[in-house]
């Protein structure tokens, strides 16, 4: 009977295995101080190959050789995908040399552009990269004018903006976009979820020495502490990575994560971790934080506006967060009520979050992919 619980729940989170990895981006920076405009597009490489192909000989790693190949038709895709509009007219856009560069996540291809555009007063953008296949992608937009720089978000739902270059905008838009973003990054990262899930379980069992009054009393108490911890310590070291104060490599970020996910899971079956829940929440969490900075570490805002994008970013995440806890805890009681949630389901339930959390690691460490789907 076990195993054939192990068996059902880790089945019904395999797809977890597909999409627990940093949200695909874009950088585009629009320099609108000179008598023309002018571009620069990172886009990563895992982006370019899902989308043409890259990897001619099919070994599944992008040497530059293939890259340089593939200059011309990286160039074609991606100008493709963007319209710059003035005064009612396309711009013209010329893609000049290629570069490559290392982000946070991994390597990007870098398009240096020009337009025969000038700064008019009114100028519209129009971004569809990979929406077609990736419906999670994100173009993050910054656009230099004389005075100050403004950043937008550009989603599926929301592709075009209009840019008004003379003009002093308020920083709300930006406050704004970056809640949302930070919003969608928890509910669709799907690894601090997990890891959530895992650190919450325990509270969702009748353990047999319970009395009524034993299992109510400390119980949200609890809670509220270890979803206290886990947001605190993800928040600093959200703030120390955007800054720049602490740099480290996505590939050792992610399988880190997943890492906090294993030991969570293995600690409800079998408890190792010293200290109470709350503290092993505070320091797993510090890990997930840094997850977290990737979306902000690479766009090259100025002080003023990164401010205010970090705080946007870290209350949406926080706002996403509690909507998610407000789901599981209710959820949990239910089940404890109905008598249907036992010790023995809780420990079925981690190990099965412990398997998907092994696939994670395995896969993240070693760049391989153990479960495609």
């Amino acid at each position: 009977m076990m195993k054939a619980g192990v068996t059902l729940l880790a089945l019904l989170l395999l797809p977890f295995c597909a999409y627990a990895h940093k949200p695909s981006d874009s950088y585009l920076t629009i320099d609108m101080r000179q008598a023309e405009i002018s571009l620069r597009w990172d886009i990563a490489l895992r982006d370019l190959e899902l989308a043409m192909g890259l990897d001619t000989d099919g070994d599944r790693r992008l040497t530059w050789a293939e890259v340089k190949a593939g200059q011309q038709a990286i160039a074609s895709y991606a100008l493709g995908r963007l319209r710059l509009v003035a005064r009612d007219r396309d711009c013209a856009l010329r893609a000049g040399r290629q570069q490559l560069v290392d982000h946070s996540d991994g390597t990007y291809s870098v398009l240096s552009v020009q337009s025969d555009c000038t700064p008019a007063q009114l100028l519209a953008l129009h971004y569809d990269l990979l929406f077609d296949i990736d419906p999670t992608h994100r173009g993050l937009l910054r656009v230099i004018g004389t005075n100050r720089s403004d950043f937008f978000v550009l989603a599926p739902e929301d592709p075009e903006v209009a840019l008004e270059t003379g003009a002093q905008t308020s920083r709300w838009p930006t406050f704004v976009q970056f809640a949302v973003e930070g919003v969608r990054h928890i509910w669709i990262g799907l690894d601090h979820i997990l890891f959530l899930l895992t650190l919450l379980l325990p509270f969702a069992v009748r353990w047999p020495a319970q009395t009524a009054e034993g299992m109510r009393s400390g119980r949200l108490r609890q809670i509220v502490l270890i979803v206290t911890a886990f947001t605190v310590a993800h928040s600093v070291t959200l703030s120390v990575a955007s800054f720049g104060l602490v740099s480290l490599p996505s590939r050792w970020v992610e399988s880190a994560i997943a890492a906090t996910i294993l030991l969570s899971a293995v600690n409800n079956i079998r408890p190792f971790l010293p200290g109470p829940r709350w503290a092993i929440a505070f320091a797993l969490g510090l890990i997930h934080g840094f997850g977290f900075a990737s979306v902000l570490a690479d766009l090259g805002l100025p002080t003023s506006a990164f401010i205010v994008a970090l705080g946007g970013f870290n209350l949406g995440v926080e706002l996403g967060q509690l909507v998610v806890v407000l789901l599981l805890v209710p959820a949990a009681a239910g089940f404890r009520r109905a008598f249907i949630y036992q010790v023995p389901a809780m420990r079925t339930a981690s190990l099965a979050i412990a398997a998907v959390a092994s696939v994670w690691l395995i896969e993240r460490g070693f760049n391989l992919e153990v479960m495609p789907l």
